[in-house]
């Protein structure tokens, strides 16, 4: 069983990474294989809503979007991590979240996920529920933890003196391991994801 860890970070080996890296390190200790992937530093263009990625399988942007999108088989389970600007999500990381989604939401669907930010100080709760709606409107399972996927601190050397954060990132990856294998052995015995009906998309004039 496998893991992609999605850096959102500018920086490779900041805050966010730290975070990231505490849950690989527990998930590894659970015999679960894990990739982190740093996207943050790269351009992402935001979706434009030309539709083309219905008919060509992928998005018409060359970028981290398609590169990750092609490796989503490979994984069973996933955990989106991003700092927190300005109460909200990184740039880089909404563009990346709205174009894979919207391309390559069915890779995605029902494999567990958790979603995990990065602060200095404020501004935790909003990114989080941000990213947790791109699961929850897909069929993903979340992954919960003790409290919510936060860590706190300017620099990766603060980030590892937040105890409870960082508690709170080991507990996320266990209950994740946890799940993966509630799922693999259901497989197993015949259990597959819930049978989806055909999409009913209304809206407030009709």
């Amino acid at each position: 069983m496998k893991v992609m860890l999605i850096n959102g970070s500018p920086h490779k080996q900041g805050c966010t990474y730290t975070a990231l890296r505490a849950t690989a390190d527990e998930l590894e200790k659970q015999d679960i294989e894990c990739e982190i992937i740093h996207i943050g530093g790269a351009a992402i263009r935001g979706c434009i809503a030309c539709g083309q990625c219905g008919k060509l399988g992928a998005c018409v942007f060359e970028d981290a979007v398609n590169k990750v999108a092609s490796k989503l088989n490979e994984a069973d389970g996933f955990v989106f991590g991003t700092p927190v600007y300005y109460a909200g999500v990184s740039g880089q990381m909404k563009s990346f979240m709205d174009r894979l989604f919207y391309s390559a939401g069915k890779k995605l669907a029902f494999k567990p996920a958790a979603v995990v930010v990065s602060a200095r100080r404020g501004g935790c709760a909003t990114a989080f529920d941000d990213l947790n709606k791109f699961l929850t409107i897909n069929n993903m399972p979340v992954v919960p933890s003790q409290y919510w996927n936060q860590v706190h601190g300017n620099t990766a050397e603060e980030v590892l003196k937040d105890e409870e954060g960082l508690q709170t990132m080991r507990t996320m990856a266990r209950n994740m391991a946890w799940l993966l294998k509630c799922i693999k052995c259901g497989h197993e015995n015949g259990i597959d994801h819930p049978s989806k009906e055909p999409v009913v998309r209304t809206n407030f004039i009709r």
